[in-house]
């Protein structure tokens, strides 16, 4: 007869045991995805969208990608991933073996993830830190890879543009930025720097944070990379090295493949979610500060919405 601290640990151990079958039967299902893929040629990157481990559907971008550009080292590094457990590169890591660096700000996350059943499976190490300007190329050195990274994916969520501009001897070959659409596709603005930048402290609304699409495809020419296009939920841009572009992996305009934000992350004074979005009410974002990366023109956001 098993007590009933007993019985709690079998539950999780079942609980664990089924995660991981799950887990399985998803990323067999991308294996099929991808060699769907493969057979089709589409016209918009964000066709080639599926879901396994990815917040929309990086995996399956990411995947026709890699499989048509030539990728020196199958590396990737990503930062702000919470605990990894739905992220940009986990599908590449479990499927590809591709070899990891993670960076997140909260212990517990990275605690999480070193917990894992995946962890200690595949080549990946997770680092806790709060990420500046000042400390990124040093974090990033942690990792032991070439400069010349497979692919580099930057999403925490505030100052991301002054970070990313400050890995000025990383050349990765596939680039991922989240930008943020309630600025609009006109004015390369983001806001301003600040090592301390939390984005549920700045503005209540939690929309006030990173920059706009037109301000990291300035930032990704000056580091000789391109855009190939977005999602479709409207979050993630997608950049690739200029000599390695081709016919199959192609240079796209910002108005060609801009997309407003699908999802509605607003919230209330209260920190309560409200479905607020880009296209709703944003008048208590309009006196907030952005500054003009190419210029830069200090400005307000009333300046660039519309």
């Amino acid at each position: 007869m098993l007590t009933q601290l007993e019985r709690i640990f079998y539950l999780l151990r079942r609980l664990l045991t089924i995660n991981r079958d799950l887990d399985l039967i998803k990323i067999n299902q991308g294996l099929l995805l991808s060699k769907i893929n493969t057979s089709n040629k589409y016209s918009h990157l964000s066709d080639y969208e599926f879901k396994v481990f990815s917040q929309w559907g990086e995996d399956g971008i990411i995947q026709h990608l890699t499989k048509h550009i030539e990728i020196k080292n199958k590396t990737f590094i990503e930062f702000g991933v919470e605990d990894f457990f739905e992220s940009n590169c986990r599908f590449l890591l479990q499927k590809d073996n591709w070899n990891g660096f993670v960076i997140d700000g909260s212990s517990r996350n990275i605690k999480r993830l070193k917990e894992s059943y995946f962890y200690w499976k595949h080549s990946i190490n997770a680092l806790c830190s709060f990420i500046t300007r000042d400390n990124i190329d040093q974090l990033l050195s942690i990792s032991g890879f070439d400069k010349e990274v497979g692919i580099l994916s930057v999403d925490i969520d505030g100052v991301d543009y002054f970070v990313l501009e400050k890995l000025t001897d990383w050349t990765p070959r596939i680039l991922i930025v989240e930008y943020n659409a309630i600025f609009g596709m006109n004015r390369a603005v983001s806001v301003p720097y600040a090592s301390n930048f939390v984005r549920t402290k700045k503005h209540y609304s939690n929309l006030y944070y990173g920059a706009s699409l037109p301000a990291f495809v300035h930032l990704a020419n000056n580091m000789n990379m391109a855009l190939v296009g977005v999602n479709s939920s409207g979050s993630n841009a997608f950049f690739v090295r200029r000599d390695l572009l081709s016919e199959n992996v192609g240079e796209v305009s910002i108005s060609d493949c801009f997309v407003r934000a699908k999802f509605r992350e607003g919230r209330d004074r209260n920190g309560i979610l409200n479905c607020q979005a880009g296209r709703q009410d944003l008048s208590s974002l309009m006196h907030l500060p952005l500054v003009d990366v190419i210029n830069q023109e200090n400005l307000r956001f009333f300046d660039v919405h519309g």
